[in-house]
Parts: C-alpha cells; sequence; structure tokens
C-alpha cells in the first residue's frame, strides 16, 4: 500500500474501502443496531493481494467500532482470525 493510498468509510454502503493501481479492495458490514456490528466480508483483488490491505482495513473498522462503543460480530473468517491473533497477542504481553 502506498502512503498515498487512504481508507475511506461509506456509510452509506457500509464499506470501507481503498483504490491502489486502480483496483478497489474493501470490507463491508452491517449495522445491526444497538452498536452492533456484523463484518460480513473483505475482499482484495488477486492483484493486491499479500501486501497486507486486508489487515489494514479490518484494522480500521475495528477501530471505527472501538471509538464509537460498537460490538463487533466478526461472520467474515478473516476478520474472525484476526480478532483472535490480537487477543491472543493482547494476552502474550499481559503475561510478561
Amino acid at each position: 500500500m502506498s502512503s498515498t493510498t487512504r481508507i475511506v468509510h461509506d456509510p452509506d454502503s457500509k464499506q470501507f474501502y481503498l483504490v491502489e493501481k486502480g483496483a478497489r479492495a474493501y470490507l463491508a458490514y452491517m449495522d445491526l443496531g444497538k452498536q452492533t456490528m456484523d463484518i460480513y466480508r473483505t475482499f482484495v483483488p488477486d492483484m493486491l493481494r499479500g501486501q497486507g490491505l486486508a489487515a489494514k482495513l479490518t484494522e480500521h473498522a475495528l477501530q471505527f467500532a472501538r471509538i464509537r462503543g460498537y460490538t463487533v460480530i466478526p461472520s467474515c473468517s478473516y476478520v474472525e482470525r484476526y480478532m483472535e491473533r490480537e487477543e491472543q497477542k493482547k494476552a502474550r504481553e499481559s503475561a510478561r
């Protein structure tokens, strides 16, 4: 991801996205009300894979949710694994 690429939040389509090399990667969610966000899909085009873009989109969406006090339901398997890794990382750091 270039330093000029920025993640955009499109609340109307319920997506966070970025455009790199003319291709669009995105994370889609549903706002279930009661401050609950269901993240159900991440998509990165083949030409952009392996650059950590899904992780950047996921972190951005999770930060958005944290700031607003949302509970996140990770229906997307990538987001679920990402959240599990972050929890494990925090647990290891607190055990030190």
